[in-house]
């Protein structure tokens, strides 16, 4: 099948590239002409397992192409993706104009037939007023051109995006059109061999769907995040609660893990879109407003801990701590709403001194902290603990789950280890001669005091 997928970024060439390896002639286009060169010659933009491997593939193939060009990508196609970044303003408020300026120029060149797919995340009710868009354009420049619109968010996690396009949980299909049901079926049907998992309904609950889910899901985190805090308080452990709670068929162990909060490209957009779309219709969103509430006071929460824990050593004032892991989560390199955005500049406020070093997010967060003062960056894990007085697991890397504590030891000037995911056993850091601060485990702390008394 013909396809033309509108936007290179994230989405866009993971549904290009995952079209393309099932035989489909996939054409990605975009505006960004640099972004266009670099693809063409197989450089990637961004880091997602898998990813390189299937564009590399395809291209070569020449199932998949990338252009600038909307007359030259659209002739011919059968099916026309959105897949265009939506962004939001302070207030929540979607910025829709790339998806304008697509909508624009793809009525402009339009001459036959086309299933027009919403894959961007939208506001409720954007795909349908996108094809009265296209209605107009197609007016103006008098000519008849049928058309579909479609709603088919994505459900991509970052770091696992080509698993989950390939082998999916779901595929929602937003449609009121038989004939592009009858298309997005065919389309879709190599995913579903083991599995008939496409789920068909309306477009305004497709749309509401993708929200409703990233809204679950970021309720999940911070309800176990609050808990967290809780049993700080109480001495109860919170790994062990975990387990107790997940255990339940009703409520699973998925997104139940406490931690420094949630960032990222999805999670804090879509709830501020969803709250400030429901504002404007008047619906009350008091559980919403407490999950964004709970966030933003949990990317405080390492600091503090940090912070605390200094206060009677004389401060943070010119001690050096070493943070390992900058992206939102393990196997990006995104920096989105990283939480590691807002405990750097905690702690360069209180006039620490900081090595930073990830796996893969190094170039995105030296764009983030341009010019930042008191930052040296660091090529490995080694590099980034020398001469410091504490370190910080900041993202759960697979690279960081067996860290060398004899080579910490010997490279640090502390014994000090702050870990903002639970990966590691109280006991066995503390057998190793380092005080140990974790996320609600209230235990780990008392030990700590109790090496610190003793020292």
């Amino acid at each position: 099948m013909r396809i033309v997928v509108i936007g290179a970024g994230y989405v866009g060439l993971v549904t290009a590239s995952c079209f393309a390896e099932m035989g489909n002639d996939v054409t990605c286009l975009d505006i960004d002409a640099e972004k266009i060169a670099k693809l063409k010659r197989g450089e990637i933009p961004i880091y997602e397992p898998g990813l390189a491997e299937l564009v590399q593939r395809n291209g070569q193939a020449q199932r998949l192409t990338f252009s600038l060009d909307y007359k030259e990508a659209v002739s011919g196609a059968k099916v026309c993706f959105l897949a265009v970044d939506t962004p939001t303003d302070d207030e929540g408020n979607p910025n829709l104009s790339s998806l304008n300026r697509a909508v624009d120029s793809l009525g402009s060149v339009m001459e036959e037939p086309l299933i027009v797919v919403t894959k961007s995340t939208v506001p409720v009710g954007t795909t349908k007023a996108v094809g009265r868009q296209l209605k107009h354009i197609l007016e103006e420049r008098c000519v008849k051109v049928p058309f579909s619109m479609v709603s088919n968010p994505e459900f991509l996690k970052e770091g696992h995006a080509v698993y989950d396009f390939m082998k999916p949980d779901r595929v929602v299909i937003g449609v009121e059109d038989e004939e592009a049901l009858r298309v997005m079926r065919k389309l879709y049907a190599p995913f579903m061999h083991n599995h008939e998992r496409l789920f068909v309904m309306d477009i305004l609950s497709s749309e509401t769907t993708k929200y409703a889910a990233n809204a679950m899901l970021a309720t999940r985190i911070s309800f176990m995040n609050e808990i967290a805090n809780f049993c700080e308080k109480t001495g109860a452990d919170v790994t062990l609660v975990r387990r107790g709670i997940g255990s339940d068929t009703r409520i699973g162990y998925h997104f139940l893990y406490p931690g420094p909060g949630f960032g990222g490209s999805c999670f804090p957009k879509d709830l501020e879109t969803l709250r400030s779309q429901a504002k404007g219709l008047g619906c009350k969103t008091a559980l919403l407003d407490a999950v964004v509430d709970v966030n933003a006071r949990q990317k405080q929460m390492m600091g503090e801990k940090i912070r605390t824990y200094f206060e009677g050593k004389g401060g943070l004032k010119g001690k050096t701590i070493a943070i390992l892991g900058l992206s939102f989560k393990p196997d990006t390199d995104d920096m989105r709403k990283a939480s590691s955005l807002v405990l750097i500049p905690q702690l360069l406020d209180l006039g620490a001194k900081l090595r930073l070093y990830d796996p893969a997010a190094m170039d995105n967060a030296k764009k983030e902290l341009r010019n930042v003062p008191n930052i040296s960056w660091c090529d490995c894990v080694e590099d980034a603990v020398f001469g410091a007085d504490a370190f910080v697991l900041l993202t759960e890397w697979r690279a960081f789950r067996f860290l060398d504590f004899e080579m910490l030891a010997s490279k640090m000037s502390g014994r000090v280890f702050f870990d903002a995911r639970n990966q590691y056993v109280p006991k066995d850091v503390l057998d190793k001669g380092f005080s140990y601060i974790s996320v609600g485990r209230k235990d780990a702390l008392l030990h700590q005091r109790c090496i610190d008394a003793k020292a």
